[in-house]
């Protein structure tokens, strides 16, 4: 098996990444790619990093198995396929799945700290940066945390001001400058994933 073509998308949380991610893979067969979210490596609550409040901060790189992260990215590279259970982000609403991931020749890597490990980032064809204004990416971080994941409204304003905006300034915005490509998803996504889904169709046709 050829290598596979190892993609890293991230932005702000709240850029829309999950909706681009949902329409990049739509353009694709099945068998052609695969997607390998962060969201499924973070640190049990046990583990987690408490700021001067004592609240846990989960906004940080040392939040996630980034080794397993970079472990299983290397599995999939060898033509193994990787086994791994959801993370429901302590929502106890969730019954977490058990899910697989198999290599295809297009590995998509998603998360705030994909290009975070200097041996990820080694691994890594093209860096794609998912852009939305600040202030629209972090409204939809609140509304998420709050519906999604069941958070009290109160907790997910503070870890908001104390946590995201913090990393976000310290972790994420300096990627924009690293990416081979910028999306702008104002007011929306449509011709940038255009230009990715186009450009991703060469790279699979010569994997054949």
């Amino acid at each position: 098996m050829k290598k596979p073509y190892i993609i890293a998308i991230t932005g702000a949380s709240g850029s829309g990444k999950t909706t681009f991610l949902e329409q990049l893979r739509k353009a694709f067969p099945a068998d052609s790619v695969e997607l390998l979210s962060q969201d499924n490596y973070y640190r049990h609550r046990d583990e987690q990093q408490p700021d001067e409040n004592g609240i846990l901060n989960f906004d940080l790189p040392a939040s996630l198995h980034l080794d397993e992260f970079l472990a299983d990215v290397q599995q999939l590279c060898a033509g193994k396929e990787v086994k791994r259970k959801e993370y429901t982000f302590n929502n106890e609403l969730i019954q977490a799945k058990n899910l697989i991931f198999y290599p295809r020749p297009i590995i998509i890597l998603e998360g705030l700290f994909v290009m975070h490990d200097p041996a990820l980032e080694a691994l890594i064809d093209l860096k794609v940066f998912l852009y939305a204004p600040e202030t629209t990416a972090f409204s939809r971080r609140i509304r998420r945390d709050k519906i999604e994941r069941n958070y009290p409204l109160e907790d997910v304003l503070y870890r908001y001001e104390k946590h995201v905006i913090p990393s976000y300034e310290k972790y994420i915005r300096p990627l924009h400058q690293k990416a081979d490509i910028v999306v702008n998803n104002q007011p929306n996504f449509d011709r940038g994933l255009a230009v990715l889904v186009g450009f991703l169709k060469e790279v699979v046709s010569s994997k054949k």
